[in-house]
């Protein structure tokens, strides 16, 4: 099989085998103005395919003299609905070794692979076309029409719209509402970002301010009678939110809360609700600002973990869209962030008190005030060698709080945490990230003073690690820092 022909450069075609496939195929050739030679067994079809001045001719695509007859062209389309005869045809082609470029019609992948290894370049299989196809015209029409029930819902506000992250807002959740609130003012109605509970990653920290992006905080709101219209993006979890009467939910995680909304998009096929957004805003063929395409850019990068993590196609074509809309200055900034005093604090308490069974780490950083900079600990600790699960817990606000990462291919971190903690707690996550928390309340009786800190740790310590280990499959020692 050659395939060093320059498909640019190829000016002669042949079309051998000319049904309704072939048909369509060579009046759009003769429409681009390409010279092409139809060649079929039917004397009547070629008869009628003359009568409408295309240059045809009859003969059988499956006789060797006809792999002669167009060797002068540069590319063969064989499109039979004979399967057996183009298998003929394509062998007679390479037969003669010509540098010809050969595009073959299939009925099925095993006569796709056949007609693969008899040296066709492309090979097409009509049915998996038109399905495709069917299905990328099912999804524009149904964006369309969610598209103009989401613009009746906001456009339906008298007064303003309360756009609601998640409680712990993160890019996804943030870049998200940010796109919501775009679409409402392109509507021409005004949109308030608000939140629940604490921005805590000093990455969403710098992500809000480098953005530019206001967020209010539920709480400081006295007013809020002014908001006739509810949306919650990216809220799988529960909250105050809820607890409202929502009327828009967009988001990627499917949740057990029955939605009573005017407008509802849940999409768990797709790994982010920035994706979900920027297609939103393609449909409503917005001119997308800067500040939110570099938003949702980033929101889609890390849900997939920059395109490593459960990527679809729908993640990858939404962020080529933003590619060129992006300040890719602010996001090298966004993702490099100082690190604050809290959180070194705790990475220093994380390698001081870890324990290493194998390539699993877990480690208590004690009593913590900022809960996000365990993620930050268990994700650095992960860098070291020869460590591919990591798992960093301390206490706050009368609760355990723990945060995973796992870079172990055949872990579920995610499933390992449900595992050990679904009976006494709440555990969410993917297969590299997760977090849990458990109440204290599981410890009766010890009430947590300054006496009684350290029995505490010690006792919160050998539960969580216990647990954790065991759900990994390994046995908690007593190795200590790992050393």
């Amino acid at each position: 099989m050659s395939t060093g022909v320059s498909i640019a450069a190829m000016s002669r075609y042949a079309i051998l085998g000319c049904g309704s496939v072939g048909h369509a195929v060579a009046e759009e050739l003769v429409d681009q103005g390409k010279d092409v030679l139809i060649v079929d067994r039917d004397e009547g079809r070629v008869e009628a395919l003359r009568d409408q001045d295309l240059n045809a001719q009859a003969a059988d695509i499956r006789e060797p003299t006809t792999a002669d007859d167009v060797r002068d062209c540069d590319v063969i389309l064989i499109m039979s609905s004979d399967i057996e005869a183009n298998k003929e045809a394509v062998a007679n082609i390479r037969e003669r070794d010509a540098d010809q470029f050969v595009v073959v019609r299939a009925s099925d992948p095993v006569s796709g692979d056949e007609l693969t290894e008899l040296g066709a370049d492309v090979v097409i299989n009509p049915s998996s076309v038109i399905a495709d196809a069917a299905m990328r015209s099912l999804e524009s029409g149904e964006l369309e029409y969610r598209a103009t029930q989401l613009s009746e819902v906001l456009s339906d506000a008298n007064d303003r719209v309360a756009i609601f992250t998640n409680e712990s807002p993160d890019p996804d959740s943030i870049a998200s509402a940010a796109a919501l609130q775009a679409i409402a003012t392109h509507l021409g109605v005004e949109a308030d970002i608000c939140y629940l509970g604490d921005i805590g990653h000093q990455e969403n920290r710098a992500f809000v301010n480098l953005l530019g992006i206001e967020l209010l905080n539920w709480a400081d709101i006295d007013d809020r009678e002014q908001y006739d219209t509810m949306a919650v993006v990216d809220h799988a979890k529960g909250g105050e939110a809820f607890e409202l009467e929502v009327d828009i939910v967009i988001d990627h995680y499917e949740s057990d809360e029955e939605w009573d909304a005017s407008f509802v998009d849940v999409r768990p096929n797709v790994s982010s609700t920035s994706t979900i957004m920027t297609k939103y805003i393609q449909e409503f063929d917005m001119k997308v600002d800067e500040a939110v395409a570099t938003a949702l850019l980033y929101g889609i990068r890390e849900e997939t973990l920059d395109f490593k993590r459960d990527t679809t196609p729908a993640d990858l074509t939404a962020a080529a869209y933003l590619y060129p809309f992006a300040n890719h200055d602010l996001l090298e900034q966004v993702e490099s962030p100082s690190m604050s005093p809290e959180t070194l604090d705790v990475l220093a308490e994380a390698i001081q008190n870890r324990e290493v069974q194998g390539s699993h780490l877990v480690s208590n950083a004690g009593f913590i005030r900022d809960r996000e900079a365990l993620a930050q600990a268990a994700q650095h600790l992960l860098n070291l060698e020869g460590i591919t699960t990591t798992a960093v817990f301390g206490i706050a606000d009368d609760t355990i709080f723990l945060a995973a990462r796992s870079k172990d291919i055949r872990m579920n971190i995610g499933k390992v945490l449900s595992d050990a903690y679904g009976g006494i707690g709440e555990a969410a996550g993917h297969s590299t990230q997760a977090s849990a928390e458990i109440s204290l309340g599981i410890f009766t009786g010890i009430e947590t003073n300054d006496e009684n800190r350290d029995t505490l740790l010690s006792l919160t310590e050998e539960a969580v690690k216990r647990k954790l280990f065991q759900a990994m499959g390994v046995e908690s020692g007593e190795s200590g820092n790992g050393s």
